[in-house]
């Protein structure tokens, strides 16, 4: 089978912003990685139906929180041992980015999958709440329910005391 014009060109274009919304669904590069390439497997028989229909980027989104749902419903994952993040110094922290990135990756990790594609999809790759319905094949009420209690979550395992191992 030959490859469909425009494809290559296309993931070259777009490989970073789907490698990013994975990671942020995964929580791991390699399972990211993972994630991305069986999206475009998927992908590459249709891509000149994709390209006909006029939004590749909004199928690829479609395809690509499809397999992250269905791979994560197939097997058990374990669990993962957590320790408490250390104390913040006080004065200017040098790695403040870092464990802010941290706590980020690891606050996601803790969202349910359906409330981490949301968030992805909603304020990473800046979609409105009718293209992530869209995107999720659910109704925008179940968007902004899922929305609202990932942020609720979110917040609570973000706040300055949670971040810094302190009482709450």
């Amino acid at each position: 089978m030959a490859e469909p014009d425009g494809f290559r060109d296309y993931v070259a274009a777009r490989q970073r912003g789907l490698l990013r919304a994975a990671w942020l669904m995964t929580g791991d590069w390699h399972a990211a990685e993972d994630l991305v390439q069986a999206a475009l497997v998927r992908v590459w028989p249709r891509w000149t139906r994709v390209v006909e229909a006029g939004d590749p980027d909004a199928y690829m989104r479609r395809v690509l929180v499809n397999v992250y749902l269905s791979a994560r419903r197939r097997r058990w994952r374990g669990e993962y041992a957590t320790g408490t993040l250390p104390d913040s110094p006080s004065g200017a922290d040098e790695f403040a980015s870092v464990d802010l990135r941290d706590a980020v990756a690891r606050a996601l990790s803790a969202l349910g999958r359906r409330q981490r594609a949301v968030v992805v999809l909603r304020y990473f790759n800046d979609l409105s709440e009718v293209q992530v319905a869209a995107a999720m094949g659910c109704s925008v009420g179940t968007v902004k329910s899922q929305s609202a209690k990932a942020l609720a979550k979110l917040r609570v395992a973000l706040a300055p005391a949670a971040i810094s191992g302190g009482p709450r």
